[in-house]
Formats: structure tokens, sequence, C-alpha cells
């Protein structure tokens, strides 16, 4: 089937859409399109008209979306068109039913707040499942943390001691040999550095005796991290609470 991108203003709701969608399930269907995107098209006729997605309609809308993607169910009559509005939402509601052990599971396993995916105070209490309130996603990502201060802990190495270049020396040296052409090796010689590798906590008393100018340019190559909005601005690294509680185990531990 092809999905269509439509514009909200011009999709028409069905005038005798017996699915209620109060302003609480709006929005929480629109923190989810926010959180994992727009998954599920609207279902629509020939002229537009909203067969199944009227809740997610509404969501977008209240996100300021002015497009969502819409598959067009043409070849429906107007008497399947009124039954399947019907049948959908209808048949979601009866059968099947939850697994009550697995899903103790997967919700004890997340780290965000249930209630933004339905899970109310009442549903983890028939489950048995602690009501913690959990950071969000955003908030996970936007906590401070606080850089490493680095101090000198011993006489300063030589910069000989700070890389093991052995590996990339040599596979440079192939590719100079080679009969390539010059384009190919200056790609494959900045490959080839991939292969150096870093003795970071002498690279770190290193740092903490140069002066500023030494500093700020351990800082650019991200040799050092004194700054992790920048670092992660910059594509160095990509932060999690599991890496910092991680960082700060290893640092206790030293």
């Amino acid at each position: 089937m092809k999905i269509e991108t439509i514009k909200t203003d011009k999709l028409v709701p069905y005038a005798r859409n017996a699915k209620k969608h109060d302003e609480i399930q709006v929005a929480k269907i629109a923190e989810s399109i926010k959180e994992y995107g727009f998954t599920n098209p609207v279902l629509i006729d020939k002229d537009n008209g909203i067969i199944a997605g009227h809740g997610r309609v509404m969501a977008a809308q209240k996100l300021g979306l002015t497009e969502v993607p819409c598959i067009r169910l043409g070849h429906l009559t107007d008497a399947q068109k009124r039954a399947y509005i019907l049948a959908d939402n209808r048949l979601a509601e009866i059968g099947g039913g939850w697994d009550l052990e697995m899903l103790k599971l997967e919700l004890e396993e997340l780290d965000i707040p249930l209630e933004d995916i339905g899970f109310g105070a009442e549903d983890l209490e028939e489950l048995e499942i602690a009501n913690e309130e959990k950071p969000t996603i955003e908030e996970n990502y936007s906590r401070k943390i606080e850089a490493p201060i680095y101090e000198p802990q011993g006489p300063k190495p030589p910069i000989k001691e700070l890389f093991d270049a052995e590996k990339t020396d040599k596979i440079i040296a192939g590719i100079t040999e080679s009969c390539l052409p010059e384009e190919e090796k200056r790609f494959l010689i900045a490959a080839a550095h991939r292969h150096t590798v870093f003795d970071f906590g002498k690279i770190a008393e290193y740092y903490a005796q140069s002066n500023m100018s030494a500093q700020r340019l351990f800082e650019d190559s991200a040799l050092v991290i004194i700054d992790f909005e920048n670092a992660i601005e910059q594509g160095y690294i990509k932060l999690s609470e599991e890496i910092r509680s991680s960082y700060l185990e290893d640092s206790r531990n030293e």
C-alpha cells in the first residue's frame, strides 16, 4: 500500500464516529508521537475522510504537525468503511488479554514514566510494581554532569608513552610503498590512524602539567573531556546514565 502525506486540515473526521478521545488520551498519543515518531499511518477514504486514526490526527494537531502519513482505502464500499471504523476500535478491546508475568517483566525494566505509555498507578498496583518516579528520556540526557578535574599525580610522562603507533606505522608503510593512486593513499593513511592506541591515564597526567594552549588542543582532539556538553556537540561521545555511573565508579576505584 502507498503511504501519502496529507495536510491535517484536509482530513475529514467521520461525523458519526462512536469512539471518544478525551484530552488525557490525546495528550498520551501526542507524547508517543513525539517520542517514537508517527509510526502508524492514518487510514482514509477516497475523499480524505478519516476511517481510522482520529486520535492520532488530534494528537498531531496538538503537536503542531501540519502533515501526517496516510494510507488511502479507496476500495471500501460505504458499508465496509462504516463497519471497519467500528471494528478497528472494538476488536482491539476484546479478546487476547495480557500475559501478566511478561507484562510485569517488561514494565519493570523500562526506565521511563510508565504513565507515558498508558499504565497508571492502579495498573501498577494490580501488577505489584513499585510506582517509583522515573526520569523522562529528556531528563536523562539533560542532567548536569560534572566533568573530572585533572590534577598532577606524578611526574609528567614523555610524549612517546602516551600512545602506541606501531601497528599504524606498519600499515602506513605498506600504503606508502603501494602503487595506489595518491588520493586512495591519503584516504587509507587517514584511516590507518584508527589503529593508534592511546594511554588515557598518562594522557591525563600529561595534560594536567601542560600549558593552557596545549591543554586546549588536547580538549579539541577529545583526548580529555572537560566539557561534556561540548563533547556531545562535537560528536566525540554519547552519554547515558549507565556510562556516567561506570565512569564515576572507575574514578572511585582508582
